[in-house]
């Protein structure tokens, strides 16, 4: 089973924390500066709070489809691909405080979507370099059609 991923950036992490541990009944799973990951079984979802300017209003970040193997990211990388989707593909990249594999794709609206699985965890929240994951939506770069940009 997979589960959906919503990713926001909010202002104030440690009273989002507490909101959303009384909504889904829950402690995150994983906290670390910045950051908070709740695993929710019911619904399936995962949700990531990334630390974001104070006084500002809670953005979507990135929305996702966690995975359970490489071979799954794999095969929707083609499927996507197949599809005529322009896609971004990260192996091994660490981000998220997290080791993963994953590819990105822009929705109708310019959303960025990942496929991704967790392979192990990281002691780093954001890439090294400049890529989709962890980037604020407002800093990204569009996607132009039939060619990839550095989100894609």
């Amino acid at each position: 089973m997979s589960r959906v991923q919503l990713a926001l950036r909010v202002s104030d992490l440690e009273g989002s924390v507490a909101f959303y541990s009384t909504l889904f009944g829950v402690e995150p799973a994983k906290r670390r500066p910045g950051y908070a990951n709740f695993a929710i079984e019911n619904p399936p979802l995962k949700l990531v709070l990334l630390e974001g300017e104070a006084g500002q209003p809670t953005v979507l970040d990135h929305l996702g489809v966690e995975v359970f193997s490489t071979d799954e990211v794999i095969a929707a990388t083609k499927r996507l691909t197949d599809s005529g989707l322009i896609t971004l593909e990260e192996n091994n990249t660490e981000c998220c405080y997290a080791l993963q594999d994953k590819v990105w794709v822009r929705g109708p609206g310019n959303e960025p979507w990942e496929v991704y699985t967790v392979k192990a965890d990281s002691a780093q929240l954001d890439k090294a370099t400049e890529s989709a994951c962890c980037t604020p939506a407002a800093e990204k770069e569009p996607a132009t059609s039939g060619a990839a940009s550095t989100c894609c």
